[in-house]
């Protein structure tokens, strides 16, 4: 039989494997939803650029200025703005479980290392 202080360091030790483990899975959760994205903007740009020159000699940046490069364009800033919202989607949620928890955003450097004393 386990004295109460046992009790309480085993029971910590299964709260931080349980958050470990959903952590994990969402990070499988985006990992997967990225990698749709991903499939489905190369669909849409495939769709969306027409077969031409691809290379611009001497400067490359002026590949953009050709008249059927705004499909490249496009799918740039569509991948940019749904990166940012992905991101400010997994900040707010962080931020709602701390504030759940009772924590105050920031995390213990010691819980993250797992050194409680």
């Amino acid at each position: 039989m386990y004295d109460t202080a046992r009790r309480v360091a085993l029971v910590r030790q299964r709260v931080r494997k349980n958050t470990r483990r959903r952590q994990q899975h969402g990070i499988y959760g985006l990992s997967a939803a990225c990698m749709l994205l991903f499939a489905v903007l190369m669909q849409a740009m495939s769709t969306v650029v027409r077969p031409g020159q691809t290379a611009a000699w001497g400067v490359f940046g002026a590949m953009l200025l050709r008249e059927d490069a705004g499909g490249y364009v496009l799918v740039a800033v569509v991948s940019f703005a749904a990166a940012a919202a992905i991101t400010a989607l997994c900040m707010r949620f962080r931020i709602r479980e701390n504030r759940k928890k009772g924590g105050t955003g920031k995390p213990d450097p010691q819980e993250q290392e797992g050194k409680t004393t």
